[in-house]
């Protein structure tokens, strides 16, 4: 709606310089009277048309068809004594502004037919007046069937694109929070499973310190060269939040797999040849999660993981032997397992789990197909 002080139409389609020209334009048919008393009272009548136009955009609903009647009324009566038609596109574009569809309909329809009448019946008894202004009265009559459908179609399509834009910056503040809690997992993650590895290649190092001094001072280098990888790999997730391979994450879920003295076994191909950056990387960070909680957790001696790639999906099996999920709780209680869910989900994944000598845990992701050229380039 416009502010009480704006009598000139905004976003109409006609130029501004149009709509003040029929501001003007009704003291032009008015001075054309003979009479003082006619002009006085065109005179009059317009500005109480004009005054009428600022109320009906600031009033409440109760007094907004008063006003409208009123410069429907002012409306047919400078077209029947002076001639003036184009009020009604002031009526047209106030009406098209009307959002409940009931009262625009109504006043639609109402206005229309008076225009039409007030029009045919001034032609006919003032037919040297009106006749050299035939074009313009044709076009008035158009704009008023077809202005208030313009102004109401764009008003509803300001609407939408204000609330695509608002939806947009939600979408955005909610990719802003999202990319932020997956920021600080990959962080915890990638931090806790080098630090468990540091962990006990250390309680291993201490035990093989009297017995085997050599392969102590080998477990100390080898603890030394994972704090590096853990470091570097902070800085580049930090600084470029760089995807992690499948295959390279099950290198390092098997080193610190065989680091816990556990054995290790895996089946399928962990090069995945048309799959999404983004899927992969979550499919990574659900396996390193899962190897950290087998190693914590499990009490296992060997862990198996297998990978099947079919035209659907992929499918990632983890399974140990341990002592299995605790009775008591949930399977999606644990932090780790519920963090993995929120990854999975992420991509439209599914997590299964089944507890029964030992725990075995499936990731499912759809297998979205993706040109590996353009995937890069991008």
């Amino acid at each position: 709606m416009h502010n009480w002080y704006q009598i000139v139409p905004k976003n109409t389609g006609l130029s501004i310089y149009v709509w003040i020209i029929f501001c003007v334009l009704p003291f032009f048919f008015i001075f054309r009277s003979s009479s003082i008393y006619e002009m006085m009272f065109g005179i009059l009548m317009t500005l109480i048309f004009f005054l009428s136009y600022r109320l009906s955009f600031i009033s409440n609903s109760k007094f907004v068809y008063l006003w409208v009647s009123m410069e429907m009324a002012i409306s047919l009566v400078m077209t029947a004594l002076f001639g003036y038609i184009y009020f009604a596109l002031f009526l047209a574009f106030f009406i098209g502004n009307i959002k409940h569809l009931g009262g625009f309909l109504s006043l639609y329809i109402v206005h229309l037919t008076t225009t039409l009448i007030a029009v045919t019946t001034t032609f006919v008894y003032q037919v040297e007046s009106l006749f050299p202004n035939l074009p313009f009265i044709i076009i008035t009559v158009i704009g008023v069937i077809l202005l208030p459908f313009t102004v109401r179609y764009r008003n509803q399509q300001q609407k939408l694109e204000g609330e695509l834009e608002d939806a947009n910056e939600r979408i955005s503040q909610l990719m802003v929070i999202e990319e932020r809690e997956r920021i600080a997992r990959d962080l915890h993650d990638t931090l806790g499973q080098k630090l468990s590895m540091i962990g006990l290649k250390s309680d291993l190092a201490r035990k093989l310190m009297t017995v085997q001094p050599e392969k102590a001072t080998q477990e100390i280098e080898d603890i030394r060269n994972t704090a590096r990888t853990a470091l570097k790999e902070v800085r580049e997730m930090v600084s470029n939040m760089k995807g992690t391979k499948l295959e390279d994450e099950l290198i390092r879920v098997q080193q610190i797999i065989e680091a816990a003295e556990m054995s290790f076994y895996y089946e399928g191909d962990p090069h995945l040849e048309n799959t999404p950056l983004l899927v992969e990387n979550v499919l990574s960070m659900c396996l390193k999660e899962a190897a950290t909680n087998i190693v914590k957790h499990s009490g296992a001696t060997t862990c198996r993981i297998t990978i099947e790639q079919s035209p659907n999906e992929i499918q990632v099996t983890i399974e140990d032997d341990g002592k299995g999920l605790p009775k008591s709780i949930e399977p999606f209680q644990g932090n780790g397992l519920q963090g993995i869910r929120e990854r999975l989900e992420f991509v439209n994944g599914q997590l299964d789990i089944e507890s029964t000598n030992g725990t075995t845990i499936r990731l499912h992701v759809p297998n979205v197909i993706q040109k590996k050229e353009k995937e890069d380039h991008e």
